[in-house]
């Protein structure tokens, strides 16, 4: 794999890291992968404090997600740049059609893990290139979620993927998590991911960058919420509070939802 596609290792162990410790996510299935295939990290990357980040960054969207199912029974859901995510599982497709979205590559891997059924499908795409969109059948609406994934995105690759996305779907919801300029720039040097080999992303100051002429700015959202720090304890609450939920983290990053007008 190539190091953008190394990156989903990060998240995998920070989720598999907290569900061992039976806080803030329950994913047994990253725990199995992890313990199966024991990808090597190092530095930050395998940070406790990154690992809790991951797992919180992660409930937050899966909260989202099942609150927008319920409002929207029929829609379809989209997960682009899944990596090996047991989100399918942790939120459950229910009566929703499912489509995880990735990398030939990383659909490979993850079809040693995950098995499709009638609710739920993989399909190899790259988010830069939307061809993969043709695989969906359903036009009326979309639920879609993109984790840890725009930052590996420039602005006009975010706004054509919008932009195909509205064309594609009558309705649409889109939850995107986001660098600023800030964290882009200081990712060069002081991010996990350079562990993996990765050092050109990208980042936004206005949520309105990634807007289409037919996609609105909805809100932005909290990304860390006081109830998952509050499952830490002692000083690692305090600690991973001042690091990851303060003023100093809304500097580098952004939590943003968006509506098809």
């Amino acid at each position: 794999m190539n190091g953008v596609n190394k990156t989903l290792y990060i998240p995998l162990y920070g989720k598999s890291y907290v569900s061992k410790k039976g806080i803030i996510l329950a994913d047994q299935k990253a725990e199995q992968i992890w313990e199966a295939e024991g990808f090597a990290l190092k530095g930050k990357s395998k940070s406790k404090w990154l690992a809790y980040y991951m797992g919180t960054r992660s409930a937050v969207f899966d909260e989202w997600l099942r609150q927008q199912m319920v409002n929207a029974p029929n829609a379809v859901v989209i997960h682009i740049g899944c990596g090996m995510d047991g989100r399918c599982i942790r939120v459950g497709t229910e009566n929703h059609k499912w489509y995880d979205v990735d990398f030939p590559e990383v659909i490979g891997e993850r079809k040693r893990y995950y098995a499709e059924s009638n609710n739920y499908k993989m399909i190899e795409g790259d988010a830069r290139d939307c061809d993969w969109l043709t695989a969906i059948k359903e036009k009326k609406t979309a639920i879609v979620v993109m984790e840890g994934v725009s930052m590996y995105l420039t602005v006009g690759e975010m706004q054509r993927l919008t932009n195909s996305l509205c064309n594609h779907f009558e309705n649409l919801m889109l939850l995107v998590d986001a660098y600023t300029s800030f964290a882009a720039k200081m990712s060069k040097r002081r991010n996990p991911i350079n562990d993996v080999g990765v050092t050109e992303v990208y980042g936004i100051d206005n949520p309105q960058s990634y807007q289409c002429e037919e996609l609105a700015f909805v809100k932005e959202h909290t990304m860390i919420p006081q109830k998952y720090i509050n499952e830490l304890r002692g000083f690692e609450r305090l600690l991973f509070a001042k690091l990851y939920a303060g003023n100093f983290s809304k500097k580098l990053y952004r939590l943003f939802e968006y509506k098809k007008k």
